[in-house]
């Protein structure tokens, strides 16, 4: 049974409900698929010379399965240009001590295992272009808290957990004030937008998204 296809949550009865604000939630699902469908169109050339650039620089595979934790603790996977050396995920254990996150979340900007081509898609979020897809598909949204591993997502409290009780999305609270280094304020930031959503707040978040990944601050 593939993930996307598992309907338990990784951890039964973890999740409180968010408010419900389903004309508001009906308009983002439409959105989300108007937008999604014509930037994978508008996009294709330069993913194409993506796909190029990573086969000649590294060799395959082109994409990276990014299997974490979605909407109510339920796995899925979806995909993004792969960014690092191959053998990525078998070497993150020895990185552990250089953990720039308090909690259980991995973050490190000088991350050895990144190649080079991998560092500058980073930079302009083009190595999430294929997460288009996923928002397609529905398991993302355009906005909303990132997704976690589930590795990490089993260490999170219940209150924590809280964050996943929407729809997880490509981008968040924190790309429109700033990448916060404390696992709890990132916690908090995505608990703020799921008590507080709104299409405005959506909206507000997209164009903001857009000045910082063109600033090139994304890394």
């Amino acid at each position: 049974m593939s993930a996307r296809e598992s309907a338990e949550p990784l951890v039964a009865g973890a999740v409180e409900a968010a408010p419900s604000k389903t004309c508001q939630l009906a308009l983002k699902r439409l959105l989300d698929v108007a937008v999604a469908a014509t930037a994978l169109v508008v996009l294709a050339p330069l993913a194409a010379a993506i796909a190029l650039a990573i086969l000649l620089t590294s060799g395959p595979p082109v994409f990276y399965s990014w299997r974490v934790v979605g909407r109510g603790g339920r796995p899925f996977t979806g995909y993004k240009f792969r960014t690092m050396v191959r053998d990525a995920d078998r070497l993150k254990p020895a990185l552990g001590a250089s953990n720039e996150m308090n909690g259980p979340v991995f973050k490190m900007r000088a991350d050895p295992r990144v190649t080079p081509l991998g560092r500058l898609l980073r930079r302009f979020s083009l190595d999430e272009i294929p997460q288009l897809w996923s928002v397609l598909k529905g398991d993302m949204s355009l906005v909303g808290p990132r997704p976690v591993f589930p590795g990490e997502w089993a260490q999170f409290e219940p209150w924590q957990r809280r964050k996943l009780s929407v729809t997880p999305g490509c981008m968040c609270l924190w790309h429109a004030r700033g990448k916060p280094h404390d696992f709890q304020q990132w916690i908090r930031m995505d608990l703020e937008y799921v008590d507080t959503f709104s299409l405005w707040l959506d909206l507000k978040i997209l164009l903001r998204t857009a000045a910082f990944i063109l600033s090139g601050r994304n890394c």
